[in-house]
């Protein structure tokens, strides 16, 4: 009889973590249901990419890479705090330069036109969804908090993994944002975490929406979704941005294919393209690229320049921490392309032939 009742007393708090631990999101609305279900991206019941995308994996798979990763790599995270500018809110939002500022990820801040945009917010010392284990940011803190931040006009959502979409990130973030951008399916979250459903709009790929005379286009990449147990249940997006001046590209998180080329040929070319070059793995080649299918990636879309994301604050994968950056720019001084390298918070004006080039991560004991 006892172990009947801790059976049940199980069952009754995974049923209640599943449905109910708010980290793990929320459900679409009525409305959002149905957008979802006349979506031509959505089938037998779950969002699928646009080329047959495998992400089966054998016992054996799974037994070596929980073994690789208890093994882990001594490299795998820096030592030391990585190298930060000192965050001006005041000065980011005094100046008219349309600007870009990363603060290791995903994370960005920026302004086009003389919209504020942040992308992918996450801020807290995890990207897990509880708040005491799971990947750990390397630094003791972000280069800002959320309440150093100016007020926000869009913040952009590119899926809903926690390391792009953050539970306490948005909960503090939901008083100074005006409007959230996000991929179809997203939206169930951020009400669930008492945003107002008036200020998200939601969009399948290739669907605009205009803020302030900036257009936000919803193209596809190569990917998945899912918190908990659900998988599926909301689209994976990546972006472009259109204002009067710059052109700004935003690739999520993404596996090399024909898209790239689809959307450079529709929206490019970009002033600036912000690529995953990060947390990558032999297993995950559908869904993430390694560095010189991301410089690939960017001559596919028609950039400028190149900013490597999806790197430089936590490590979900076994490469070393500085791999994504040694072989992005080997990559590109190949082929003779213009990358970008900012530390964490140092600015880059968007479409000047100026930026940050140095390799500050060489002197970083790893």
């Amino acid at each position: 009889m006892k172990y009947v009742i801790i059976l049940v007393v199980l069952v009754l708090v995974i049923f209640w973590v599943v449905n109910y631990y708010p980290p793990l999101g929320g459900k679409s609305s009525a409305d959002s249901k149905r957008r979802i279900h006349e979506s031509a991206n959505f089938i037998d019941g779950k969002f699928h990419n646009q080329i047959p995308t495998s992400m089966d994996y054998s016992l054996k798979d799974t037994v070596g890479a929980l073994y690789d990763t208890i093994k882990g790599n001594p490299n795998g995270r820096p030592k030391v705090t990585l190298p930060m500018e000192t965050f001006d809110a005041k000065a980011f939002s005094d100046s008219a330069e349309d600007q870009v500022m990363w603060f290791g990820h995903s994370t960005l801040l920026m302004k086009v036109s003389g919209v504020k945009l942040l992308l992918d917010p996450v801020f807290s010392k995890y990207a897990s969804p509880v708040a005491f284990a799971g990947p750990k940011r390397y630094s003791i803190k972000p280069l800002a908090q959320i309440e150093d931040l100016p007020d926000i006009d869009v913040v952009l959502i590119s899926h809903d993994h926690y390391d792009h979409l953050d539970y306490e990130s948005i909960r503090k973030l939901k008083g100074k944002v005006k409007q959230f951008i996000v991929p179809l399916g997203v939206a169930g979250h951020l009400t669930k975490w008492d945003v107002d459903p008036s200020q998200i709009k939601e969009l399948d790929w290739w669907e605009e929406a205009s803020y302030q005379g900036l257009t936000f286009v919803s193209t596809p990449a190569r990917h998945f979704s899912g918190r908990g147990v659900r998988s599926g249940s909301s689209l994976w997006s990546s972006w472009v941005i259109q204002g009067k001046q710059s052109n700004v590209y935003f690739s999520g998180d993404s596996g090399y294919g024909p898209h790239f080329k689809e959307i450079g040929d529709k929206y490019g070319p970009f002033d600036l393209a912000l690529i995953e070059t990060g947390q990558y793995d032999v297993k995950w080649a559908n869904i993430h690229m390694v560095p010189e299918e991301s410089v690939q990636a960017y001559q596919d879309v028609k950039g400028k320049v190149m900013i490597p994301i999806h790197w430089g604050a936590f490590t979900l994968a076994l490469h070393s921490w500085t791999d994504p950056i040694e072989r992005a720019k080997a990559a590109a001084d190949k082929l003779g392309v213009a990358l970008a390298t900012p530390k964490i918070g140092e600015k880059v004006i968007i479409g000047s032939s100026v930026f940050p080039t140095s390799s500050w991560w060489e002197s970083i004991e790893k």
